[in-house]
Formats: C-alpha cells, structure tokens, sequence
C-alpha cells in the first residue's frame, strides 16, 4: 500500500495480466471502434478503416496462434515502426501468447537497431517495410539470433513472411481446432516487455518489465485520471515509448476508448479536428508550442486586451460553480478540433504559464512524472487534486521518499512498488547503482510537500554545481528564456570561464520568421544583442549566482529522442 492510498478519486478495475485485460476489452466493448486510421496512410483519396473490439480480439487470436504454432512461446520478438494498427495487435500477440515484446525505436539510425536487436537476443523480428535492409543484413549475421523476419506491410519478397499472411494462417489453425492460445498460462511476474532506454546521455540500457508491473500501472493511474468508452485519443507520440504505450495505448484499451493514429507532427491540429479527439496525450515541447500559436493569433488579431477581460469573467463565474468556457472561448478550442476535454502529458517539466493558459480556456491539462524503469508513471495530477508546476501526487501504489534532502527538502526521489521494474537485463553493474534497500533511484531531484504533491526540479545528471557549491538547475532558467516569443527551445550549461568562477552560457535557438516580426529584417550579429538584451532582462529575475554571461544563437534544431527530450549529452559535445 502506497502513501496515498486513501486519496484514490475512482476505484479501478484491477487487472493481473494483459490476457485478463484483453478478454474484458473485447466482450464489454465488442461493437465500439478500437482504432480508426487511414487506409494505407493516403492523405490525398482518404479512406477510413475501422477495427471493432470484437475484430481486434480475433486478429490477436489468430496472430499469437500462428506464432505459437511456430514454437515461439517465452522467445523474444522486436517490434519496429510508426503507431499503426499492425503494430497494437503484434504488441498484444506477442504478450497475451505468453512470448516476450521487445519494442524498438522506429528512429534509431540502421547501426543502432543492428547493436539493439544482438544485445535483444531476438529471434523473430515484426517491423515496417522501412527496415527490410537492415533486417535482412542482421539475419545472415551468425552472431546475431534472428530465425524469422515478418513485415506488416505487403512487400513481395519470399524470404520475408507478411503480418497478413500469419494473420490468415493463425484464422485457419483456429478453424481447425488448434488451441495453443487457449492454453497458454502467463505468469505475470516474469519478463514480457524487454525495453531499451532512450540514452540521453550512454548506452541504452535494457529495462525488464512484467505484465505486473504494467497492470499495476493501469489500475494505479485509473484511479486518479478517469477516461471514458467515448473518448476517442490521438495516438502520435512514438508508440515503443513507455508514456503512449502505458497512457495512449494500454489505458485506451482497458478503459474501451477509440485511439486513432495521428498522419505526423504536422497534421496533428488537422487530426484532432478529423478525429474528433478528445483527450491528447502529448509532451511538454508540443503544447508549448500550440499555446505560443494560440497566444501569437489572439495577438495578432489585437485581442489581448479582450481575451483577458473574458479570462476574468470566466474564472469569477467558474467560483460559482458556472462553467461556460466551452462557449466564451470556442473559436480558440475550435483551432484544437473543438472536442478536447483533456490533455495528458509527461517527459519533462513544462512552464506554469501555459498550463494555466489552457486551463482558462477549458481544457484540462494533467501533468504526469515517471521513467521507463517504473512502467511508467510513478505521480501524477488527479481528477480532483491539481497543482501547475507539480508532477501530482504519488500513485496509490507506490511510496516516494526523498534521499538526503538539502535545507530546502530537495534530494533524489526514489520509488519503492509494484510498478518499479525488475531490473536491467544482463547487467548487475546497473542494478547495483539502481536500487538502494529496495528504493528505485530515479535519478532525478526534487520534493515534496506537506500535502503530498511532487516538485521535479531536474536531473540529477544536468545540475549545475558552482565553485560556491550553490546548485543551478538548466531547465528553470530555460524556461524563462523558452518564453520569448521567437525561441523554440534554448539549453542552458556551464563553461569554466577562470580558476575562481563558473560562467553560466544559453544556447538560444530562435524562429527566422517570428525574430523578423518581432525585431524586424537584420543582421545575425543584430539578432545576438537584441536577444542579449532580452536575457538581460531575464537575468534581473534571478539571482545573481544563475544570471546568464554568454549566449550562443542557432536557427539548427538541438539534438533530441523520439519524444522530443533535448539529448543534452550531445548537445554540450557541441558547444
């Protein structure tokens, strides 16, 4: 029992496996769309495919039977490719048929899948036609265990098997009496998800999770956040992650919701519309840089002054228990598809402003905190209790703690519960570092409050410790400077400048069109001191100790992971 057991705002459906998952799913949802896509992705001649629960509980079926016929139970299998359909049934195949699901970064350069899948030691490998080559190149290597190569698209190549084509066969065993699925025991407390790290800063480390982990998870975080059978979700953020594969996906399923796949990160205002999404799962990066949109047209079309004045009313009316957001502010919810009720999101701390932005105009934004290592999330914000700037309350499962706490509360967050993973695969040197008297170090500082809420205030890796010993973390002063209306992200880092002082640098990368209309046409050089300037001003918030000294501007994009988190290792190679 967690510390905050007693806090519960639903009580939850609790779950011991995915198979037990599943069959709840597919029975008490049948008729209800499960995914909702376009047919082989064409934007232009738009057909939509609909899958029912029913129709998905058959295709797991038949795909996990034809994969077990292959004596493939307790093998591992790597799954690689954009959030499709294809994708969700191989996960829940693979899992359900008691096999062990490794999935993969779809944007991992050909050497990185080549090191990943030899250190998975998989032996069937499910993936897009975008990753035929380095596929083929890993099964002929004899150091490599790769037996069996499926691609979920169509391609014509015999060496190669089809999704469709196992689907069919698995469809045909079934007819024919085969039984394989049905006998299957799963043993919940052994390893069923195999993931890699996204190695911000070293070599990936494989994370084991359980199915008990993960189902932990879900019940702990359906007690907090309640998502309904008519809620359709946008699934966009890289589906191997543990965030979207937990919340989008997972939590989709259990709780009988719609999750439609997203065509890419430019299409995804045009998605919400089309799809008529109502809760978006998403990252710090992406809602930052809506409201700046949302924030720049009010601007630009001189309703400030108007804007702030309906902000107003409508908070003193939400006092009285009279909601009329949805109305004031339609025109502005409309631009986001004018159905989203609310907006999950995790990753990365995200400034306070927007949250409550999005908040004024009726949308719901609750912050989630957790790491791959904790299937994922370890606190969130709940249905009931919010507060912008935390990461929410702990999980009624888990209990937090904060090692050696400074004289302000700040230390390590370590979590102890039945979500924390089983280990690091094939590594003990990890596994030591990671866990102490069976707390899970998240490497991350921060503290927590009287009344139980959690403050990330960054990573243990990124503090800046100065030669005063007073401690600097990047991400507060990279918000302020995020908030200028033509940067895009900014990184903050330290650079030796003499034997007695440490000299705090900003990278600033800026948008050409947005500096222009602010500042109009000049030069790059003109650029620099303008920006300067600004910092300047920024430095008077702070004190003294975290003012900025030295400012590098780019127009380049810093380097970054799938979900968007700045790889701030590489970055300072860099610089």
């Amino acid at each position: 029992m967690g510390d905050n057991e007693n806090r519960k705002v639903y009580e939850p459906r609790v779950i011991k496996n995915y198979r037990e998952m599943i069959e709840y799913s597919i029975e008490k949802y049948a008729d209800k769309v499960a995914y909702k896509y376009k047919k082989n992705g064409d934007l232009k001649h738009v057909e939509y495919v609909e899958k029912t629960y029913k129709q998905v509980g058959k295709d797991i079926k038949a795909f996990a039977t034809a994969l077990l016929n292959r004596n493939l139970e307790h093998k591992k299998i790597v799954v690689i490719g954009n959030n499709r359909y294809e994708w969700c049934v191989t996960y829940l195949a693979v899992t359900s048929g008691n096999m062990i699901i490794v999935p993969m970064d779809k944007a991992l350069p050909d050497n990185e899948i080549e090191n990943l899948v030899t250190r998975s030691e998989a032996e069937v490998a499910i993936f897009d036609k975008k990753y035929l080559d380095v596929m083929k190149k890993l099964k002929e290597d004899v150091n490599v265990n790769l037996q069996m190569l499926i691609c979920m698209d169509d391609i014509v190549d015999e060496k190669i098997e089809k999704f469709s084509e196992l689907l069919q066969k698995g469809e045909e065993l079934i007819e024919k009496g085969n039984d394989q699925y049905e006998k299957v025991e799963i043993n919940p407390e052994k390893m069923s998800i195999m993931l890699f790290t996204s190695g911000t800063t070293n070599e990936p480390k494989a994370v084991m999770l359980s199915q008990k982990n993960i189902c932990a998870n879900l019940s702990d975080f359906a007690s907090w956040v309640k998502l309904y059978p008519t809620d359709t979700l946008l699934s966009f953020l890289p589906i191997h992650h543990t965030f979207e594969c937990t919340v989008t996906f997972l939590y989709g399923f259990y709780s009988g919701c719609t999750v439609a796949f997203c065509d890419g990160l430019k299409y995804i205002q045009k998605n919400l519309a089309e799809y008529k999404v109502s809760v978006f799962v998403a990252v710090p990066l992406v809602l930052e840089t809506m409201y700046k949109k949302i924030r720049k047209a009010i601007h630009d079309q001189g309703k400030d002054n108007l804007i702030q004045t309906m902000i107003k009313v409508s908070n003193v009316l939400l006092k009285c228990k009279i909601d009329l957001r949805k109305v004031i502010f339609k025109q502005i919810l409309d631009n986001l598809g004018g159905n989203i009720r609310l907006v999950l999101y995790g990753a990365a701390p995200m400034d306070k402003e927007t949250i409550v932005g999005f908040n004024n105009f009726g949308i719901e934004l609750v912050q989630g905190y957790g790491l791959t290592e904790t299937s994922p999330v370890i606190a969130a914000e709940s249905d009931k209790e919010k507060k912008p700037g935390s990461v929410g309350l702990a999980l009624p499962s888990l209990n937090v703690r904060i090692e050696n706490p400074d004289e302000n509360g700040e230390g390590e967050i370590l979590v102890k519960g039945p979500s924390v993973m089983m280990g690091y695969y094939h590594n003990d040197e990890e596994n030591k570092k990671a866990f102490v008297d069976g707390w899970f170090r998240t490497g991350d500082y921060g503290y927590i409050t009287e009344d139980g809420f959690i403050y990330v205030t960054g990573r243990k890796k990124d503090i800046i410790v100065l030669r005063n010993g007073k401690n600097v973390y990047p991400q507060e002063i990279e918000n302020l400077i995020n908030k200028l209306s033509y940067v895009t992200e900014s990184l903050v880092y330290q650079r030796g400048k003499d034997k007695t002082d440490t000299m705090l640098c900003a990278k600033i990368v800026y948008d050409k069109d947005l500096i222009k209309e602010k500042f109009g046409e000049k030069t790059e050089k003109e650029y620099q001191d303008s920006i300067w300037e600004e910092i300047k001003e920024i430095n008077k918030q702070l004190p003294v100790f975290k003012h900025i000294k030295h400012i590098t501007i780019t127009t380049e994009p810093l380097i970054k992971t799938t979900t968007q988190k700045v790889k701030r290792y590489e970055e300072l190679k860099r610089v």
